[in-house]
């Protein structure tokens, strides 16, 4: 089966505070947009930001998250699985930026089927986001 990109539309509180960190913190291009949502090119994927005025403030973590190697993961989140170079440059634009971090740039699974480079951060909104990679996609599902 030949991959195609996915689409996923996240509410954000405000358009503008979303372009700032979709298109200059992320480098996300833009696509199109209306008043009220913006859709952006997450890496060849279509991510949507739909204005939802009822978000006022940020929580201060997310509602609910799982441990998964040593880490508690937020749950729901979303993201993208990156070519390693691809990856490392993002973790490393992301340094230069003031992101809310909920799991930093590390290796998870080491050594062990799956391992991958992850990180997580939180929109201005408090959406979860993750990027992986892994130096051999064919463990992407392995058990």
């Amino acid at each position: 089966m030949r991959l195609t990109p996915f689409h996923v539309a996240v509410p954000v509180r405000d358009l503008a505070e979303a372009r700032h960190f979709y298109g200059e913190i992320l480098g996300c291009p833009e696509g199109r947009s209306a008043p009220d949502w913006v859709d952006f090119d997450l890496y060849g994927h279509q991510f949507v930001c739909h204005l939802n005025p009822t978000l006022r403030e940020v929580p201060p973590a997310p509602l609910h998250s799982n441990a998964v190697d040593g880490h508690a993961v937020p749950v729901p989140h979303c993201g993208v699985v990156l070519e390693p170079r691809d990856w490392q440059a993002l973790a490393a634009r992301l340094r230069r930026f003031t992101v809310r971090w909920v799991i930093e740039p590390h290796t998870r699974f080491a050594g062990q089927p799956g391992e991958q480079s992850t990180l997580f951060i939180l929109d201005p909104s408090g959406n979860a986001l993750e990027f992986k990679s892994f130096a051999d996609l064919r463990q992407l599902f392995t058990r």
